[in-house]
């Protein structure tokens, strides 16, 4: 069963209750007494996927060599 938290209590008690979550509880977050999030652990299964490798994305860009500042004022004319 998930334990329930305020908003006021997670702002000043995160460190606490994400080691909680790490641990498998999981959490109700209610503001105003109203429930509004879900805190829980992530499933192993999609834990392991990566982001993409902005660099090597960023490689494959074309490479301009026109100042900024020049694309800018031709933008704002």
């Amino acid at each position: 069963m998930p334990r329930k938290t305020t908003v006021r209590e997670l702002h000043l008690k995160t460190s606490g209750i994400l080691s909680e979550v790490i641990d498998g509880e999981t959490f109700i977050v209610e503001k105003r007494g109203l429930p509004v999030a879900e805190i829980r652990p992530l499933s192993r299964k999609g834990s392991t996927t990566r982001m993409p490798d902005r660099e090597k994305f960023l490689r494959k860009l074309p490479l301009v060599r026109t100042d900024s500042g020049r694309i800018l004022e031709e933008d704002r004319t």
